[in-house]
């Protein structure tokens, strides 16, 4: 019996109708893109779960925690009614989450509720 995901997955779109995070993973290697695709699909697979994979960064943001071969990646997501939203996704170069890239989440997720 195959397992079913207890979360959907889907890209947060801007008004324009882009994709942020879908176009920020095709500029990445097939070899980056391979690793964070399987680490949001063990989320989406295993949700609720935690460190080390997941953490919370409060309210309602999350970020998924992404080892590439050099270079660590963070997907940021909230989940809203089953699904999986991911709103935004940086190559991380210093130990604190950037404000720059927390406040341009917190933005996507405030239009995300606002199309509601």
């Amino acid at each position: 019996m195959e397992r079913q995901p207890i979360l959907d997955v889907r890209f947060f779109r801007t008004d324009a109708g882009t994709e942020p995070v879908r176009d920020w993973l095709r500029a990445l290697s097939a070899t980056d893109r391979k690793l964070i695709g399987e680490d949001i699909k063990t989320v989406q697979f295993g949700w609720p779960m935690g460190m080390p994979l997941i953490d919370h960064l409060g309210g309602d943001l999350w970020e998924v925690r992404s080892k590439l071969d050099t270079r660590i990646a963070r997907t940021l997501f909230v989940t809203e009614g089953g699904t999986m939203v991911l709103l935004h996704a940086f190559i991380k170069k210093q130990q604190k989450t950037p404000k720059p890239d927390l406040d341009l989440a917190k933005e996507r997720l405030k239009q995300l509720r606002r199309r509601k």
